[in-house]
């Protein structure tokens, strides 16, 4: 029902573009979001009419008066009458106050036991009309200890908007992410040029490049059994959940905000 009800409005068409060296699961269906990604969390966020506050870095969560108190880096200190973290297993493990002692020692065990990969993400982009000469919209590499996935972005979406430019976008392998995790972004950006370059060498300059550090890219080792959430406390309620108590992917995601929301529902 999710992925019907995304089709039907747009936000997900059926991948039809030609991607090279992917693997393809019998009986699976691959999609792309035309308008990106964050175009399905934008969707559900109006439909939810929520109130949204963004950029808000969370660093202490304290128990006071039946409430729980939030702490940013910047902003007055807000309480709230339910807390959900979805944010990667090992930011719930860095935060301060009273949820370091309230995470009890098996719970702390099985958090510790998530793990992720880490890779740089590349975006190039392109002035209007540039034309990249290519044959696929996407391809995977299997043979470069740098790059692992290429993106003509517009193809692989499969959108042409005579107004904007193409943009290319690049991440790098699981081991290359890892080695250089805390080098100069400067300098890794440099060398996945270079591959790039090396990968395909008909690439026109770009008018603009950011280089983007994935230190939380996707969930190698999920919670113990991916129970799609965890309550850290019950009254009042903390509870988190996301794709390290499930997987990373689009059904993982929702197989944990069910589990969520089945668990807050007492709650409201």
């Amino acid at each position: 029902s999710f992925y019907e009800e995304l089709l039907s409005h747009g936000i997900l068409k059926p991948l039809t573009a030609p991607v090279e060296g992917m693997v393809v699961r019998e009986g699976s269906c691959n999609y792309v979001a035309p308008q990106g990604i964050s175009s399905v969390v934008k969707y559900y966020l109006e439909q939810s009419g929520a109130d949204v506050s963004y950029e808000q870095h969370v660093t202490h969560l304290s128990l006071r008066d039946g409430r729980w108190e939030v702490s940013r880096k910047a902003g007055p200190l807000e309480q709230f009458d339910v807390v959900i973290l979805t944010m990667p297993v090992p930011q719930i493990l860095q935060l301060q106050g009273d949820i370091v002692n309230i995470i009890n020692e098996s719970q702390k065990q099985q958090l510790e036991s998530v793990s992720y990969s880490s890779r740089y993400a590349l975006g190039l982009f392109y002035e209007a009309g540039t034309g990249i000469a290519v044959p696929w919209a996407a391809q995977y590499i299997t043979d470069n200890p740098c790059i692992r996935f290429i993106s003509i972005d517009n193809k692989k979406r499969n959108i042409e908007s005579p107004g904007a430019g193409p943009s290319v976008v690049v991440h790098t392998t699981v081991a290359f992410g890892s080695e250089h995790m805390d080098s100069d972004p400067a300098e890794v950006q440099q060398i996945i040029l270079s591959h790039l370059h090396r990968i395909v060498p008909s690439l026109p300059k770009p008018s603009s490049i950011k280089c983007q550090k994935w230190r939380y890219s996707q969930v190698t080792r999920a919670v113990p059994n991916c129970p799609g959430q965890m309550i850290l406390h019950t009254q009042p309620l903390l509870i988190c959940g996301g794709d390290g108590f499930t997987c990373s992917n689009f059904d993982g995601c929702i197989e944990s905000a069910m589990s969520l929301a089945e668990a807050v529902k007492p709650h409201l």
